[in-house]
């Protein structure tokens, strides 16, 4: 069994503009964002943390930049990480119809019908699969290790239900997983066989101040009156 940090990565401007951001789009991180990441750096410094992984996002990888200065660690770029596929969404204005098209694809894969697919993207299925892949990566042959995965609120949100199962996905939707926001996760690997779970959701209690005055990942719908 190994116990896997999964880090969601500190702000940057896309998390401002609402854009879609799977390849095309890559910010850097914004100035509350690099305080996120040091604030984040020195939770866990005194963690023991093995090795450090990133997805190729600068947002990512800039994150995971700062925790392993602080912690003396390399970190290795894994492209199973990278934030949901959402096709040619990621070329689209970030607007209400498009938002819409991106929240009613997520619902569907909620409700368990995986197959449906960001136009010229990817589905559920191949989601989970990559996520997967990019887990097993990391904890072949290894044991008792703690490893810090620095991803997406969107490949984290989505496949946490299954690869922990009985967990309550609802109640975990309550609680959204902010910038520099860590789960922690006990995975264990038998075979063809893997099995984590849950220690903690989306928490974000080591961030304070400026870090902590976050702005929601999604587009916010205006409400009819």
């Amino acid at each position: 069994m190994n116990t896997i940090y999964l880090v969601r990565h500190a702000e940057n401007i896309a998390n401002l503009t609402k854009e879609f951001s799977h390849r095309l789009v890559d910010y850097s991180l914004t100035p509350k964002g690099i305080i996120q990441a040091e604030q984040t750096a020195i939770y866990f410094k005194d963690k023991q943390i093995d090795e450090i992984y990133a997805s190729p996002l600068k947002r990512a990888r800039e994150t995971a930049a700062i925790i392993a200065q602080e912690l003396h660690l390399p970190v290795s770029v894994l492209e199973q990480f990278r934030e949901v596929n959402v096709g040619v969404l990621e070329e689209q204005p970030p607007d209400a119809e498009n938002w819409a098209l991106h929240e009613r694809i997520l619902q569907d894969w909620r409700e368990g019908r995986h197959s449906s697919t960001f136009p010229k993207g990817e589905n559920y299925t191949m989601l989970l699969a990559r996520m997967r892949s990019g887990l097993r990566e990391i904890s072949a042959n290894k044991h008792d290790q703690r490893i810090l995965v620095v991803a997406h609120g969107g490949i984290i949100t989505c496949t946490i239900s299954d690869l922990c199962p009985n967990i309550d996905i609802e109640q975990l939707l309550h609680i959204e997983n902010q910038n520099c926001s860590i789960t922690e996760i006990e995975l264990t690997i038998d075979g063809d066989h893997m099995e984590a779970t849950l220690k903690q959701w989306a928490s974000f209690e080591h961030l304070h101040g400026y870090a902590a005055e976050f702005v929601s990942g999604t587009y916010q719908f205006e409400t009819q009156s």
